[in-house]
């Protein structure tokens, strides 16, 4: 069994040449890259439909971690967070993706191929993979998004 790390990576029509760069650079690291599409910009697709079989692929332990690309990187995030233990980050510098996996154990990252230049997603792309999860104070609030029970009781309150 091998310990190498696969990294889901999808996009709709708007962010297929970003996840091709995108897909290398993981691939440069020795990770494992699975892309799930789309594989042309010609035909426009939908992205809920890819934020949907990305998340799947981390929560069936496919895949541990996941990149997710559309327009705005908005509706896939959108899409990719539907799934319960899903932490899809939406982001736009390096920093945002340091937080994201430091403070929330984001396990996807999202990308708006419209917003931000290929050499800032690599940025992200690279925090987003180089930083660990804190841990400690953060755990409790990592547990509360998981948890239906604490859901509806916000939702009564």
């Amino acid at each position: 069994m091998s310990d190498t790390i696969t990294i889901v990576i999808a996009a709709d029509h708007a962010g297929v040449c970003l996840k091709a760069k995108l897909a290398q650079v993981i691939a440069a690291r020795g990770l494992r890259v699975l892309d799930i599409g789309t594989g042309s910009a010609e035909q426009s697709v939908d992205y809920p439909d890819f934020g949907f079989q990305a998340a799947q692929k981390i929560a069936d332990g496919v895949a541990q971690m996941g990149v997710v690309i559309c327009g705005s990187g908005i509706g896939i995030s959108i899409a990719a967070n539907r799934h319960p233990n899903i932490r899809a980050a939406l982001c736009t510098t390096p920093e945002m993706a340091q937080l994201a996996r430091a403070h929330n154990d984001a396990n996807i990252l999202a990308l708006g191929a419209r917003i931000i230049d290929e050499q800032t997603a690599i940025a992200c792309l690279e925090a987003f993979l180089d930083t660990p999860f804190e841990g400690g104070r953060h755990q409790q609030r990592i547990d509360k998004l998981s948890r239906s029970e604490f859901l509806r009781k916000e939702a009564t309150s």
